[in-house]
């Protein structure tokens, strides 16, 4: 069963930072693609970036790219995302997830397993 746990949110003002992290257990995450998604009040769930396990490969949605950064700990099996000068717009839930096909999608349909969910808020 796989599980992934994220935590790290919280409020910030604007121009600040935040670093994420998304615990993964229960399988080997090797052949994985992860990804971070968000999803503010009334909106869709949006994709923010995605890292292939093997090998570390990124991609970033636009309005984060430079701004965000994703990255893996093989040896924790932990996914972070270190988020700075952050934004009002920023704010939602941000959720990890996992894709077992190794895809490198952006769409959440291409995620087979999801975490829980970690709020950050950024004030003006």
């Amino acid at each position: 069963q796989v599980q992934l746990v994220e935590s790290g949110g919280g409020l910030v003002q604007a121009g600040g930072s935040l670093r994420l992290s998304c615990a993964a257990s229960g399988r080997t995450f090797s052949s994985y693609a992860m990804g971070w998604f968000r999803q503010a009040p009334g909106k869709e769930r949006e994709f923010v970036a995605t890292i292939r396990w093997s090998g570390g490969s990124t991609y970033y949605a636009d309005s984060v790219k430079g701004r965000f950064t994703i990255s893996r700990d093989s040896a924790k099996n932990t996914v972070y995302l270190q988020m700075n000068s952050l934004k009002p717009e920023d704010t939602a839930v941000y959720y990890c997830a996992a894709d077992r096909t190794v895809g490198f999608g952006t769409i959440p349909q291409r995620y087979d397993y999801w975490g829980q969910g970690t709020q950050v808020t950024v004030s003006s």
